[in-house]
């Protein structure tokens, strides 16, 4: 069974297949790319001074959150 904040229109779905496959051709690109060669289409933004108050900041791992959410929803 699905709550309805679950439900998502079909343009919803198709934004986010979108920013999906853009981004993995983004990570694709920056995998390809040779350390050190010369500058391609993607480049990694890197910040030469980090800032304090993201020193305790976690990246989520969306896949492993949306697996988890799936594997909850199917338990109850």
């Amino acid at each position: 069974m699905t709550s309805s904040s679950e439900i998502f229109t079909p343009a919803h779905e198709e934004n986010v297949r979108f920013i999906y496959e853009a981004w993995q051709g983004v990570e694709r690109d920056l995998r390809g790319q040779v350390p050190g060669g010369e500058r391609g289409l993607v480049e990694e933004y890197v910040e030469k001074v980090p800032n304090p108050s993201l020193k305790t900041f976690k990246p989520i791992d969306l896949s492993d959150l949306k697996r988890r959410s799936t594997q909850d929803a199917k338990k109850s």
